[in-house]
């Protein structure tokens, strides 16, 4: 199995967040991880 490393940034709130969203979308949809982002997400999730 091939391991495949990308190098982002984390969000920092300066750079632009649509931007940043895409290129974590794209990411994760190449890594076939697609599911995470359309799973609901616990209600007790701490928003912080």
């Amino acid at each position: 199995m091939a391991v495949t490393r990308f190098d982002i940034n984390k969000f920092n709130g300066i750079a632009n967040f649509n931007l940043w969203q895409v290129r974590m979308t794209t990411i994760l949809i190449q890594s076939d991880l697609e599911k995470v982002l359309i799973e609901k997400k616990p209600t007790d999730m701490d928003k912080s």
